[in-house]
């Protein structure tokens, strides 16, 4: 059965809203739970997930508003955080990962962490049974692959192409498949450009994938009630996880 991460923004529109769509999400089939942490520059994502972050930080976001979900969703399933380096690191590294095993989360995803510098973080995290997931793309080496893949963690993060989420390039990822799976047992996950449309196709050949922008356009759909957001995004991640599994 292959799996399906779903990313949502943190606290936007509010807290309450976050945590009923999560809980539901989980219902429709989404195995692991992606909350993004609201940022000022999201460098690795397109226009839709980068307003959900702009919306959120001018709701007043705080990281007592991520404690607050994450006490309410991690407990009831598979949660990460989802952010970028700054805030972890002046919020303190080892703070932040004690906080995420004091809320059941299970890893961080931090895009603009590059794998040497995350190395540095690993004894930290492993103290507090957090996961640093690894990131692999097109553009790496058989060499890269080999070193980032060998000991990575809970699953590995493909990017479907160089660029931002959402932008829905395609490319041929045969051959990187291939060689992640021939230096690691670990599950791959492919990420960047999954919707109802793609992820049939993109599945092929991985464990699972990852899905956002397709999921947040809804959330800063102003025109839909919370009632009608949270339906859309559910229906959404049930075809996904059909879909990838037929």
């Amino acid at each position: 059965m292959k799996k399906l991460v779903g990313y949502i923004t943190a606290s936007y529109p509010e807290n309450s809203f976050t945590v009923d769509l999560a809980l539901n999400m989980k219902e429709a089939g989404v195995d692991t739970l992606e909350l993004g942490i609201p940022f000022s520059d999201p460098v690795a994502d397109g226009p839709v997930i980068e307003k959900a972050n702009l919306l959120a930080l001018e709701n007043n976001f705080s990281l007592e508003d991520l404690f607050e979900v994450s006490s309410k969703i991690a407990p009831q399933m598979d949660t990460l955080w989802m952010g970028y380096l700054n805030p972890f690191y002046h919020y303190g590294m080892e703070e932040f990962f004690k906080k995420a095993k004091d809320f059941n989360i299970q890893g961080e995803i931090i895009p603009d962490l590059p794998y040497e510098e995350a190395f540095a973080y690993k004894e930290l995290a492993k103290k507090y049974e957090q996961s640093i997931i690894s990131f692999v793309a097109p553009t790496h080496t058989e060499e890269r692959i080999a070193k980032v893949v060998k000991d990575a963690q809970k699953f590995i993060y493909m990017v479907a192409y160089a660029g931002i989420t959402g932008s829905g390039k395609s490319e041929d990822l045969t051959q990187i498949i291939k060689t992640v799976k021939k230096y690691s047992n670990t599950p791959l996950y492919i990420g960047f450009g999954v919707d109802e449309k793609t992820c049939k196709e993109k599945a092929i050949g991985v464990d699972g994938v990852i899905v956002g922008s397709a999921f947040v356009k809804h959330i800063v759909d102003d025109s839909l009630s919370y009632d009608e957001k949270i339906s859309k995004i559910t229906n959404i991640a049930k075809e996904i996880k059909e879909k990838i599994n037929e």
